[in-house]
């Protein structure tokens, strides 16, 4: 069957709206380009964006000082998005939400503007955190280089750690190499309960579920001598969680939390549980450490807060 010219044309026009062009290291669509080129400012770019779920919202503000470009407020005791030009996308504000609220989606939205953003923030929140802003972009561009067009929460990003190759071992073989550190069960979040004995005069580990797949080194690094709590503040269901956290650390005889979770963004949700926690509990005299792991296994920071 033989393509008339307007199918032909239209084929083809179908196909330059879908190509993506490169202009200042950022990839756009040649027809959002080309409408921007003829002012015509109702066009969207669908791009990364932030999404609040108001149901989830306890309107605590830990986004807003978590967001670097100023792109979030307090409305009526929940989060709310200013504009859209001021959310760059990248999704630093997850890892701060104890409630799991906020998420990443791809739609249509107008175009991340940092100069508006500045101006913003200089008149909102002074000087400082205008070059506060300028050091988390530094930090995205670098990272969204690593990612390319990658779309969605940074942590689930896919990436390929290339290894030493080596044969797998025969699961079916009943010995084991490498004995076990855990000295308790149950482990995850909603199972364990306040006064359970194993939590009595140890250090209590409070681990996301991807470390102990990450990290070779968990068992000996974090287990040995220690009780444990593992939970994800992006898919579980977080809302008891720090309560019953507080209730476990009113134990005086837990001397230290230390919290292991992921480099990822919304792994930093588990240090958020955490320090309300220890404040709800009313203790002053516990230390806590955050120990950040990446994604290939390695440590990449430790610090007492």
């Amino acid at each position: 069957m033989l393509f008339t010219f307007l199918q032909y044309n239209s084929i083809i026009l179908k196909i330059k709206l879908e190509i993506l062009t490169l202009v200042k290291g950022k990839k756009y669509p040649i027809h959002y380009l080309m409408a921007k080129r003829n002012n015509l400012t109702e066009v969207k770019l669908t791009r990364k964006i932030i999404v609040i779920n108001e149901e989830l919202c306890d309107g605590c503000g830990n986004c807003i000082t978590g967001c670097s470009e100023g792109a979030l407020e307090l409305v009526d005791g929940k989060a709310k998005l200013v504009k859209e030009n001021f959310c760059d996308g990248f999704g630093d504000c997850i890892g701060t939400c104890p409630t799991g609220a906020l998420t990443i989606e791809e739609r249509e939205a107008d175009e991340f503007d940092q100069e508006a953003v500045k101006e913003h923030l200089l008149s909102t929140q002074g000087v400082e955190a205008v070059w506060r802003m300028e050091e988390a972009q530094k930090k995205h561009s670098s990272e969204e280089e690593e990612q390319h067009i990658h779309l969605g929460c940074p942590g689930s990003q896919m990436r390929e750690m290339k290894k030493t190759e080596q044969q797998p071992v025969n699961s079916n073989n009943n010995s084991q190499a490498i004995p076990s550190e855990l000295s308790q069960w149950p482990i995850q979040f909603h199972l364990v309960q306040p006064g359970a004995p194993f939590f009595k005069d140890k250090e209590l580990v409070i681990m996301s579920t991807c470390g102990p797949v990450a990290s070779a080194d968990v068992h000996w690094r974090y287990l040995r001598g220690r009780s444990v709590i593992v939970g994800c503040p992006k898919l579980d269901d977080t809302r008891p969680y720090v309560p019953k956290l507080a209730e476990i650390l009113k134990e005086t005889s837990i001397p230290k939390v230390i919290i292991a979770r992921m480099e990822v963004p919304c792994c930093g949700g588990l240090t958020m549980m955490v320090q309300q926690a220890v404040e709800m509990s009313g203790r002053s005299d516990l230390i806590v450490q955050e120990d950040v792991i990446g994604v290939d296994g390695s440590m990449k920071s430790v610090r007492e807060i």
